[in-house]
Formats: C-alpha cells, structure tokens, sequence
C-alpha cells in the first residue's frame, strides 16, 4: 500500500475501492533495487502489506520463495490473481502469522509508515533468522522534471521522502542501516496517469465530485504535456533501506545441549505450514 502524505490521517481503509486502478497504475520496481533489497542468493522473504504484489512479482522472477500480508482483502485478492503461486494471507505487521526465526528477509514495499512501529518492530525481529534483515522501499516521483513538479501540484500532493531510517535508526531490534536510490522511466498513458492518481489514498478517500475534479486535471495535464497514444515517461527515484536484526536469542533463552547439533530446517517456500502459521 501506500499513502503520499506521510504525517497526515492514516487513510489505510481508501485502497480496497481502488485496487484495481492501482495495479494497472503503479509501477513495479526495478530489478536491480530488487537484488540489492533482498541481497544475495535464493532466500525465503516475507513482505508485509504487499498490495496488489507490484513488488512481490519481481522477488518471485528472481528466484525467491515469497510469501505475502496484507490487511485489504481487495488488494490481496488482484495480487493473488497476478502472482498465483504465492501464498498470501489478510493480516498486518503487528501481529504476523510467521513462527520465530523463520524468514530471511522481511520486506515493505510503499507500507512501512502504515505500521505501527511499536509494535511492528519486534514482530519483524522476532521472525526473522540471525543475520536476517528487514528491508524497506519506496518509489517517489522524480521532481526535477518540470512536467513531474506540476503533476505534483495538480494531485496536491505533498512533496517528502521518507522517515525509513530515522525509524530504524531508533530502534535496538536492529544494526546499523544501510542506504541506495535506484532511478528508473515508468511508460504512461493517459489513462494510466489517471490511474496512478485515482489510487492514492488521499485522492480515494474524497467525496466524488472532489476526487473527479482533481482527475479531470489531471487528463487537462495530460492533455498539455503527453504525446497522445504514443504516451510518455514518469521519472522516480527508488529510495532502499536494509538492516540486520540484532540477535537476542543468547540473552532471551538457553539453548538446550541436546540441541546445538541440530541441522535448521530449511524451506523451499512450498512448505507452508512449516514455515507460517496459518498461511494455507
């Protein structure tokens, strides 16, 4: 999921009547932000608030054992269309169906400031395996470009970059936080313009006669700017965030001597009940 205006009424609930347009509108990441997200080989990754899988497509593409939340039942159901042999489950980052120890990466794809943080946090840490890390991304629209900078306007949406690490930098659940941007072109039509505005939370959440004024500017900009069906490029820039748990397991529990032999189970991502509970 995600919401343009960080700080503002949390407005989670708008995007179920919209999934729709925001899997036709929002862009995918590219893979390179992928592979440096989920560093490294095949690993198995739990992405919390997953929406209509944008994200979650590419981290099956490259080999990884996916397994997705999130809480809209609409936006789970277009990613279970889109990307089938993943298994996904309605629920949030504070409460997530995934035994101790469990996953290699835990990943937020335009959620993270969704979650409460409080109680997100020791969540992720506690599913993840020592030397697991979580890590979050975000694409945001590439404001040098004048036409971008007037979109911008026209949506209302408030220009910021995002708290990513200022969150985990508070936080003793993990070490220190590693940082990239990517850059890439998302090819847009008219009515793909559309639909990447009708799918922001903000813009979902007003009356009708509100929400279609604002997309009428939007199509007049298009209009102005756009090269009629031929399209045109929408520039982001793709900032990425990672960081290692802390492993408190010495201090938390002993290990029983019997034990410290013992082989990990290790999943190829089909054994479901073994890996989440609940997930089905």
């Amino acid at each position: 999921m995600s919401d343009e205006q960080p700080g503002q009424t949390p407005l989670g609930d708008s995007f179920g009547a919209v999934a729709e347009a925001y899997d036709r509108g929002r862009p995918s990441y590219p893979a390179e932000a992928i592979a440096w997200l989920l560093d490294g080989d095949a690993k198995i990754v739990l992405e919390l608030g997953a929406g209509t899988g944008k994200l979650t497509r590419g981290m099956v593409d490259q080999g990884h054992a996916v397994f997705a939340t999130e809480k809209d039942p609409a936006m789970l159901a277009v990613l279970q269309e889109r990307v089938p042999e993943v298994s996904a489950k309605v629920a949030g980052a504070e409460e997530i169906p995934a035994n101790d120890r469990s996953v290699d990466v835990v990943i937020a794809a335009q959620a993270f400031h969704w979650f409460d943080h409080e109680r997100a946090l020791p969540e992720i840490a506690r599913v993840l395996k020592p030397g697991g890390h979580l890590a979050v991304v975000w694409n945001f629209f590439d404001m040098r470009i004048p036409w971008v900078r007037k979109l911008v306007e026209v949506m209302g949406e408030r220009s910021a970059t995002s708290s990513s690490q200022d969150v985990l930098e508070g936080t003793d659940l993990f070490g220190e936080v590693e940082a990239t941007t990517f850059s890439f072109w998302q090819d847009v039509t008219r009515d793909t313009l559309v639909d990447i505005v009708a799918s922001r939370s903000y813009v979902a959440s007003l009356p009708d006669d509100q929400r279609e004024a604002k997309l009428d500017a939007v199509r007049a900009l298009y209009d102005d700017y756009g090269r009629g069906h031929d399209g045109m490029q929408l520039p982001y820039t793709v900032e990425c965030f990672r960081a290692k748990v802390v492993d408190q397991s010495d201090s938390a529990t002993e290990v029983p001597a019997d034990a410290s032999h013992e082989q990990p189970i290790v999943s190829d991502g089909t054994d479901t009940d073994m890996l989440l509970i609940d997930f089905k």
